[in-house]
């Protein structure tokens, strides 16, 4: 750690803790006049989630799970999973340029790639619905009940892409009531946020709805220099409904849709340096002909650099939207629910592919148009058991069909010359998915049980990929390899399909001890399917041995399913009073045939091939208390240690011998994770409340790149939050003024090699310090 970043995360750290007033995000429950509860609460102040497909105190799940509010994420300005990663240790978010390259890590592990024929390590489930694309997790939340992440294998009953985790959003449900809220929010920078809704029944007993919308714009933190506009900003818009429907006491329909449109200008390149670090030699590469013509540009390279010098504003147009419907009938003491869904997502990027608005040799220009069409149908019916006598359970059913079709064109103009290129891709990933589960508690005693669980999973994708380009005008790139170019791959033409079965499961053991805490122990195997690695660049002209083997179409061969073995003991618990609430998880999970990026040779050429990268390790310490040393105080701290490392990675035919990164760390994952937060609420006159609130979150350095390379390491870094709020007592209103990064820490969300030379940063929205105000009204 350099001394400057040292001095700066320890001044930070310093000052927040002499504050008294570090707020109840997470799944603790806390007095009625202290800050807003992490989740639904029972009759004894308990925390209910639904980690299991049952309401449950968060106390007895045998699973390690940070659960936060929809109070909580909204007075602290929390308003996607890249904001929560802030305040999760253990969760982590690759930021990019286009929706599509974005992605969740938890515990360190989650998949890197824009090929529509892999799935993420991570679910994202919305509202019991399964996101099958990364990029639909990055909307916008708006009003949500909680979020639940969980973390560790989830496969027995989140299954589809859940190996490392599931990130569970769980919006608001409609209110017997009539009620109303409005809400309106402003930065010194410029941020403008509004929400708005309505929730009440219908018809009494019966019928009730909730409906919301919500607008937020942004210009942007950051300036490209070319065409003098404020970049890595946003304007987003959408609205929420849902309709509960009860015709009977033991049957229930509730239909919801959503729709979310964004439009994001994030620049493709702001040159954090002009140089690269070779591994493992540590040769540092200088490129004065980058620092020139950034310098003739008017930017300097920086780790603080907030300057582009884009062609023009690369940027990307989104829209997410879907329906379900949830339907419940109680058999008895069992209940039989089934949810019918359909979700859409449409991606429309712009990128400027260089990032350098210079044409010049040795630095080509290109332009890049992306379109993804992606669809999803998705049908699961669960039965649900009563709890007590020897055995409890949850079983079901699950079935997915999603197809996504992609066009990618890119041009490049390369010097001498000019010579300029075009290529287009189509290609397309339809996977059927059907699974049957199952979860059981076995009863030995009152105090004493095991577990079981279950999930069966089949497989079908089929793929199809046709490419060409005008510098191989007569589709000869398939047996004349000396038509590739940088950057631009000659036709091809493929397709590919398979099928294939897999398992997860998951066995432990818990014990109650006493009243107020329990301990677990679970072994689970997590799953991943198959996959095809299909995207732009998709080629068929790479050897499987020597250079005198036979040539075959790596690209054609599917990636093997990635499995995971884990290893769980949790403690948690409180006392009887809740003045004291934790919860401790140690593990350490294994993966083999992990679905990785990584830097390849393909005859000469720099290329980046998603593969089975071989063996990681994940393995660490996790920790959550909350104190309430008095009423109306509460103070939470969250910290994790994880040690995620690469075992045995298998080195792509070709690659350089810098792919030796055994013993490496794997990318998004900090050895150490802190967040600390608190809230001290307290009456100022009968019907006021005041509220003093700060918090601080802390990692060390942080490595953004498989490849190990020095100069994608992120320093060690703290940031500092604090708020200010004025409360009616019966909670009605409030007025809540607010400050983001007090000790103004720059830092880089992520960090990853120029298309030719140097590096480049992705600015984080509290890049700077900037203050707020937060006004909300309850009718």
């Amino acid at each position: 750690m350099q001394p400057y970043h040292r001095f700066r995360a320890l001044r930070a750290l310093l000052l927040a803790s002499s504050l008294v007033a570090p707020a109840g995000a997470f799944a603790q429950a806390q007095d009625e006049s202290a800050a807003p509860e992490a989740a639904p609460a029972s009759e004894e102040g308990e925390i209910i989630v639904t980690a299991r497909y049952r309401n449950e105190s968060v106390l007895d799940v045998p699973v390690a799970i940070t659960a936060i509010s929809g109070d909580s994420l909204n007075d602290r300005q929390l308003h996607n999973i890249q904001d929560i990663s802030t305040t999760v240790p253990t969760v982590e978010f690759r930021t990019g340029a286009s929706n599509k390259d974005r992605t969740i890590f938890i515990r360190g592990v989650g998949t890197i790639t824009t090929s529509p024929g892999v799935e993420p390590s991570v679910s994202t489930v919305l509202d019991g619905v399964v996101l099958t694309r990364p990029g639909q997790s990055t909307l916008d939340l708006g009003e949500v009940e909680r979020i639940e992440v969980l973390r560790g294998p989830q496969g027995t009953l989140f299954g589809k892409n859940a190996s490392a985790g599931v990130v569970n959003i769980v919006t608001r449900n409609p209110t017997d009531e009539l009620q109303a809220f409005g809400e309106v929010g402003a930065t010194t920078d410029e941020e403008y946020r509004v929400k708005a809704g309505v929730s009440g029944a219908i018809i009494p007993g019966t019928l009730k709805a909730l409906i919301g919308g919500l607008y937020t714009k942004f210009d942007g933190n950051a300036r490209n220099i070319v065409t003098g506009d404020e970049v890595n900003g946003f304007r987003r818009y959408g609205a929420r409904g849902k309709l509960l429907f009860t015709p009977a006491p033991n049957l229930s329909f509730t239909l919801i849709g959503d729709y979310l449109n964004s439009h994001d200008i994030v620049p493709t390149a702001i040159y954090e340096r002009t140089s690269q670090t070779v591994y493992p030699t540590g040769v540092v590469n200088n490129s004065p002909a980058l620092a020139g013509i950034l310098a003739g540009l008017g930017v300097v390279a920086s780790p603080t650099n907030r300057t582009a010098a884009n062609n023009f504003n690369a940027d990307v147009r989104d829209k997410n939207f879907g329906v379900s419907l949830t339907s419940e009938l109680g058999l008895g003491e069992y209940q039989l629910t089934a949810i019918t869904a359909w979700r859409k997502w449409l991606n429309r990027q712009h990128q400027d592919f260089d990032g350098i608005a210079t044409l010049a040799v040795g630095f080509p220009q290109g332009e890049d148009f992306g379109d993804v069409d992606s669809r999803q149908f998705s049908q699961e019916l669960r039965l649900t058991s009563p709890k007590g006598g020897l055995i409890d359970y949850v079983l079901g059913a699950y079935y997915l069909h999603a197809d996504t079709d992609e066009r990618y064109q890119r041009t490049i103009t390369t010097l001498p010359g000019p010579v300029t290129t075009t290529g287009v891709a189509n290609y397309g990933i339809t996977n059927d998915n059907y699974a049957l589960f199952g979860e059981a508690n076995i009863n030995f005693t009152e105090r004493f049980r095991g577990i079981a669980g279950y999930r069966s999973v089949w497989d079908e994708i089929d793929f199809y990929h046709v490419r060409t380009s005008t510098n191989d005008p007569t589709n000869q790139g398939a047996i004349n390899p000396a038509l590739d170019r940088p950057g631009i791959r000659s036709y091809h033409n493929a397709t590919g399909k398979l099928s294939e079965r897999g398992d997860s499961y998951r066995l432990g053991l818990q014990l109650d001890l006493g009243e107020r805490a329990q301990t677990y122990f679970t072994y689970s195997r997590g799953y991943k399917g198959p996959g095809y690695n299909v995207y732009f660049n998709m080629r068929s002209l790479n050897t499987t041995n020597s250079l005198a083997g036979p040539v075959v179409p790596l690209d054609e061969v599917p990636l093997k399913p990635e499995t995971s073995k884990a290893f769980e003991f949790g403690i948690k618990g409180n006392t009887a009073d809740r003045s004291f609430s934790y919860s401790l998880a140690a593990f350490r999970t294994d993966f083999d045939d992990y679905q990785a990026n990584f830097a390849d040779t393909v005859q000469g050429l720099q290329v980046t091939r998603l593969i089975n990268a071989g063996s990681v390790r994940a393995q660490g310490i996790e920790g959550d208390f909350t104190l309430r040393p008095t009423r109306g105080f509460t103070i939470d701290i969250a910290a994790a240690y994880t040690d995620a490392e690469v075992r045995e990675f298998n080195c792509p035919v070709g690659a350089p011998t810098s792919c030796n990164i055994n013993g490496e760390p794997l990318p998004f994952a900090p050895k150490f994770k802190l967040y600390s937060n608190a809230a001290y609420r307290f009456a100022v006159s009968g019907d006021l409340q005041l509220e003093l609130q700060s918090d601080i979150s802390f990692r060390t350095e942080t490595q953004y790149n498989l490849s190990a390379t020095a100069h994608t390491i992120q320093p060690a870094y703290a940031i500092w939050n604090a708020s200010i709020a004025l409360l009616s007592t019966p909670g009605d209103w409030q007025a809540r003024l607010f400050v983001k990064n007090i000790a103004n820490e720059s830092y880089s969300s992520f960090l990853q090699n120029g298309s030719a030379a140097g590096s480049t940063r992705f600015v984080p929205r509290d890049d700077k310090r900037y203050a707020g105000l937060l006004l909300r009204k309850d009718f």
